[in-house]
């Protein structure tokens, strides 16, 4: 990372690319379900989380930075959407657990209610990456310079091993793991509510994180490197916009993929002619 000059290019195309993947991500999900009998849909999900475990494991062997990122990437998106999202749905239907309705309108489904009970185990999981590992990870750098001081050397004083691919599969389902804990916080009436003004400080605390992060990507040279930050960018930035869909500040056309069709047929368009750009971008500078 140089910090005088700027990317502007590398960053806004990482990021673009990123974004992407959730609206595209959520039109996913919901024409599996509309278009698919409910069998079907957890045969599929569960097809599409081992499909991704597996693109995850091929990028590993793979040759480039930016390729291994972007097997990782697209291999965690498919993971978590299979083996997370959609187990959550099946094991929620299967045992009736109902939706939260308001006003005769569903406004969280019921695998996004018993998503918060997973709280400890994403707790186990930073456990070890706290007093464990050694990583690029700003956020748990932070915490631990809090936490150990001048020990921190001594506590966390090596990484694990480093696959690119696996880095970033890691990095996708923690921070989106991270995020759905959060918004399933702020959502619960118990502790918050949707329309508490915590959760719009919240949601606006994001957004502004969001640009600080932008800012420091901005200075990243490798492509690999600006599209593993926008993971962690791009996820803290569409937090405020999914607190600002749930209550009906502007609507969601991700949600309606029938009706705007158009619209996310540009967006996968774009998506995948950035995907392509990275991949040759990553090759040409493998072969130089």
């Amino acid at each position: 990372m140089e910090k005088d000059k700027i990317y502007f290019w590398r960053a806004i195309a990482s990021f673009i690319l990123v974004l992407f993947t959730m609206p595209l991500g959520h039109a996913l999900m919901i024409m599996m379900d509309k278009n698919m009998a409910p069998e079907a849909v957890h045969y599929a999900g569960f097809a599409m989380g081992f499909v991704g475990l597996v693109i995850v494991i091929i990028g590993v062997f793979v040759k480039g930075d930016t390729r291994q990122t972007l097997w990782g990437l697209i291999g965690g998106l498919l993971f978590w959407t299979g083996w997370v999202e959609f187990l959550f749905q099946y094991y929620a239907n299967r045992y009736g657990v109902p939706p939260e309705i308001e006003h005769g309108k569903v406004v969280t489904k019921p695998e996004y209610l018993i998503l918060p009970a997973s709280f400890g185990f994403w707790m186990m999981m930073m456990t070890m990456y706290i007093f464990s590992t050694r990583n690029g990870c700003d956020f748990i750098t932070w915490i631990q310079k809090r936490l150990f001081g001048k020990r921190k050397n001594e506590i966390a004083f090596q990484p694990m091993t480093r696959h690119t691919s696996i880095v970033t599969f890691m990095e996708v389902n923690m921070i989106l793991w991270a995020s759905y804990l959060l918004l399933m916080f702020c959502y619960d009436k118990n502790f918050l509510g949707d329309h508490h003004p915590v959760t719009y400080l919240i949601g606006f605390s994001c957004f502004i994180g969001s640009l600080f992060m932008f800012r420091k990507q901005l200075h990243i040279a490798s492509w690999g490197a600006n599209i593993r930050m926008s993971v962690a960018t791009v996820i803290v930035f569409w937090t405020p916009i999914e607190i600002l869909g749930r209550i009906n500040f502007f609507k969601e056309f991700w949600v309606h993929p029938q009706e705007y069709s158009v619209q996310l047929l540009c967006i996968l368009a774009a998506f995948i002619f950035l995907m392509v750009y990275m991949w040759m971008k990553g090759a040409k500078k493998k072969r130089g």
